[in-house]
Protein backbone atom coordinates (compact mmCIF):
# COMPACT_ATOMS: atom_id res chain seq x y z
CA UNK A 1 0.00 0.00 0.00
CA UNK A 2 1.63 3.11 -0.94
CA UNK A 3 1.95 6.18 1.37
CA UNK A 4 -1.13 8.85 1.40
CA UNK A 5 -1.03 11.93 -0.38
CA UNK A 6 -1.74 14.77 1.45
CA UNK A 7 -3.51 17.65 -0.32
CA UNK A 8 -5.19 20.66 0.58
CA UNK A 9 -7.92 19.44 2.31
CA UNK A 10 -5.46 18.20 5.07
CA UNK A 11 -3.90 21.30 5.60
CA UNK A 12 -7.78 22.63 6.06
CA UNK A 13 -8.40 20.18 8.37
CA UNK A 14 -5.46 20.86 10.49
CA UNK A 15 -6.51 24.50 10.46
CA UNK A 16 -10.35 23.57 11.23
CA UNK A 17 -9.33 21.29 13.95
CA UNK A 18 -6.89 23.64 16.03
CA UNK A 19 -9.66 26.30 15.85
CA UNK A 20 -12.37 24.33 17.17
CA UNK A 21 -10.08 22.73 19.84
CA UNK A 22 -8.35 25.76 21.12
CA UNK A 23 -9.48 26.17 24.30
CA UNK A 24 -9.53 22.15 25.35
CA UNK A 25 -6.47 20.61 27.22
CA UNK A 26 -5.63 17.15 28.21
CA UNK A 27 -6.92 15.39 31.50
CA UNK A 28 -4.41 15.23 34.07
CA UNK A 29 -1.71 16.54 31.82
CA UNK A 30 -2.99 19.93 30.65
CA UNK A 31 -1.52 19.80 27.35
CA UNK A 32 -3.24 21.40 24.07
CA UNK A 33 -5.85 18.75 23.11
CA UNK A 34 -4.36 19.24 19.15
CA UNK A 35 -1.30 17.15 20.71
CA UNK A 36 -4.08 14.53 20.76
CA UNK A 37 -5.69 14.77 17.49
CA UNK A 38 -1.92 14.79 15.76
CA UNK A 39 -1.21 12.15 17.78
CA UNK A 40 -4.11 10.00 16.27
CA UNK A 41 -3.69 11.58 12.89
CA UNK A 42 -0.41 10.77 12.66
CA UNK A 43 -0.60 6.97 13.68
CA UNK A 44 -3.26 6.57 11.08
CA UNK A 45 -1.15 7.95 8.62
CA UNK A 46 1.74 5.41 10.03
CA UNK A 47 -0.68 2.40 9.51
CA UNK A 48 -1.31 3.02 6.00
CA UNK A 49 -4.28 5.20 6.06
CA UNK A 50 -5.96 7.38 3.52
CA UNK A 51 -5.89 11.06 3.67
CA UNK A 52 -9.57 10.99 4.19
CA UNK A 53 -8.87 8.36 7.25
CA UNK A 54 -6.35 11.17 8.77
CA UNK A 55 -8.82 14.13 8.60
CA UNK A 56 -11.39 12.01 10.25
CA UNK A 57 -8.20 11.32 12.70
CA UNK A 58 -7.70 15.37 13.10
CA UNK A 59 -11.66 15.55 13.80
CA UNK A 60 -12.86 12.38 15.95
CA UNK A 61 -13.45 13.93 18.83
CA UNK A 62 -15.47 17.38 17.02
CA UNK A 63 -18.70 16.04 17.22
CA UNK A 64 -18.59 14.82 20.97
CA UNK A 65 -16.61 17.80 22.29
CA UNK A 66 -17.55 20.66 20.10
CA UNK A 67 -21.20 20.77 19.19
CA UNK A 68 -22.58 17.65 18.07
CA UNK A 69 -25.17 17.80 14.95
CA UNK A 70 -24.26 21.29 14.19
CA UNK A 71 -20.75 20.66 13.81
CA UNK A 72 -21.16 17.32 12.19
CA UNK A 73 -22.94 19.35 9.37
CA UNK A 74 -20.35 21.72 8.95
CA UNK A 75 -17.55 18.99 8.92
CA UNK A 76 -19.88 16.79 6.20
CA UNK A 77 -20.45 20.51 4.20
CA UNK A 78 -16.47 20.96 4.56
CA UNK A 79 -15.06 17.69 3.93
CA UNK A 80 -17.63 15.11 2.96
CA UNK A 81 -19.50 12.21 3.85
CA UNK A 82 -17.12 9.75 3.94
CA UNK A 83 -15.15 11.85 6.75
CA UNK A 84 -18.61 12.50 8.57
CA UNK A 85 -19.13 8.80 8.59
CA UNK A 86 -15.91 7.76 9.77
CA UNK A 87 -16.09 10.09 12.47
CA UNK A 88 -19.48 8.80 13.28
CA UNK A 89 -18.45 5.47 14.16
CA UNK A 90 -15.75 6.96 16.25
CA UNK A 91 -18.59 9.27 18.48
CA UNK A 92 -20.11 7.78 21.51
CA UNK A 93 -22.90 10.21 21.31
CA UNK A 94 -24.27 13.49 19.71
CA UNK A 95 -27.44 14.56 21.40
CA UNK A 96 -27.52 15.88 24.54
CA UNK A 97 -27.74 14.77 27.34
CA UNK A 98 -24.84 12.75 27.35
CA UNK A 99 -25.81 9.03 28.77
CA UNK A 100 -24.01 7.24 31.41
CA UNK A 101 -20.59 6.23 31.13
CA UNK A 102 -21.05 2.29 30.93
CA UNK A 103 -24.54 2.69 28.23
CA UNK A 104 -21.71 4.52 26.22
CA UNK A 105 -18.88 2.44 26.70
CA UNK A 106 -20.85 -0.76 25.89
CA UNK A 107 -22.74 0.83 22.86
CA UNK A 108 -19.15 2.23 21.40
CA UNK A 109 -17.82 -1.60 21.77
CA UNK A 110 -21.06 -2.60 19.93
CA UNK A 111 -21.13 -0.11 17.15
CA UNK A 112 -16.95 -1.28 16.48
CA UNK A 113 -17.42 -4.97 16.12
CA UNK A 114 -19.58 -4.37 13.07
CA UNK A 115 -17.57 -0.90 12.20
CA UNK A 116 -15.17 0.02 9.01
CA UNK A 117 -11.57 -0.55 8.62
CA UNK A 118 -11.53 3.26 8.38
CA UNK A 119 -13.52 3.44 11.65
CA UNK A 120 -11.51 0.49 12.99
CA UNK A 121 -8.71 2.26 12.36
CA UNK A 122 -9.34 6.14 13.58
CA UNK A 123 -10.64 4.07 16.61
CA UNK A 124 -7.66 2.26 17.13
CA UNK A 125 -4.97 5.17 16.97
CA UNK A 126 -7.50 6.87 19.33
CA UNK A 127 -7.22 4.62 21.93
CA UNK A 128 -3.84 3.93 21.42
CA UNK A 129 -2.44 7.41 21.86
CA UNK A 130 -4.98 7.54 24.93
CA UNK A 131 -3.29 4.30 26.68
CA UNK A 132 0.17 5.79 25.98
CA UNK A 133 -0.72 9.20 27.48
CA UNK A 134 -2.14 7.49 30.49
CA UNK A 135 0.75 5.56 31.16
CA UNK A 136 2.81 8.37 30.88
CA UNK A 137 0.51 10.32 32.97
CA UNK A 138 0.45 7.47 35.25
CA UNK A 139 4.12 6.95 35.74
CA UNK A 140 4.60 10.93 36.71
CA UNK A 141 2.33 11.08 39.21
CA UNK A 142 0.91 7.16 40.08
CA UNK A 143 -2.25 6.58 41.07
CA UNK A 144 -3.67 9.93 41.48
CA UNK A 145 -4.93 10.04 37.64
CA UNK A 146 -7.20 7.17 38.20
CA UNK A 147 -9.17 10.20 40.01
CA UNK A 148 -9.65 12.50 36.83
CA UNK A 149 -11.52 9.51 35.77
CA UNK A 150 -15.53 8.98 36.35
CA UNK A 151 -14.99 5.73 35.93
CA UNK A 152 -12.02 4.92 37.83
CA UNK A 153 -9.41 2.58 37.17
CA UNK A 154 -11.41 -1.32 37.01
CA UNK A 155 -13.84 0.58 34.31
CA UNK A 156 -11.34 2.69 32.49
CA UNK A 157 -8.90 -0.75 32.01
CA UNK A 158 -12.43 -2.83 31.18
CA UNK A 159 -12.88 -0.84 28.52
CA UNK A 160 -9.91 -0.72 27.27
CA UNK A 161 -9.51 -4.96 27.53
CA UNK A 162 -12.67 -5.05 25.78
CA UNK A 163 -11.21 -2.74 22.90
CA UNK A 164 -8.23 -4.90 22.09
CA UNK A 165 -10.44 -8.14 21.97
CA UNK A 166 -12.72 -6.18 19.17
CA UNK A 167 -9.81 -4.84 17.24
CA UNK A 168 -8.20 -9.19 17.62
CA UNK A 169 -11.40 -9.93 15.82
CA UNK A 170 -9.98 -8.16 12.33
CA UNK A 171 -6.61 -9.88 13.04
CA UNK A 172 -3.53 -8.79 14.90
CA UNK A 173 -0.98 -5.52 13.85
CA UNK A 174 1.96 -3.94 15.73
CA UNK A 175 -0.45 -1.31 17.34
CA UNK A 176 -3.30 -3.39 18.96
CA UNK A 177 -0.24 -5.64 20.19
CA UNK A 178 1.33 -2.13 21.76
CA UNK A 179 -2.64 -1.04 22.76
CA UNK A 180 -2.42 -4.34 24.58
CA UNK A 181 1.33 -4.11 26.19
CA UNK A 182 0.16 -0.17 27.58
CA UNK A 183 -2.92 -1.58 29.27
CA UNK A 184 -0.99 -4.62 30.88
CA UNK A 185 1.94 -2.29 32.66
CA UNK A 186 -1.35 -0.18 33.55
CA UNK A 187 -3.25 -2.91 34.86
Amino acid sequence: MGAAKLTERFEAALVYANRLHANQTRKVSGIPYISHLLSVAALVLEMGGSEEEAIAALLHDSIEDQGGKPIREDIRQRFGETVVAIIDGCTEWDTPPKPPWQERKNRYIEKLRHASPSVRRVSLADKLHNARSLLADWRQMGDVIWTEFSSGKEKTLWFYQSLVQVYRETGSDVMIEELERVISQLS
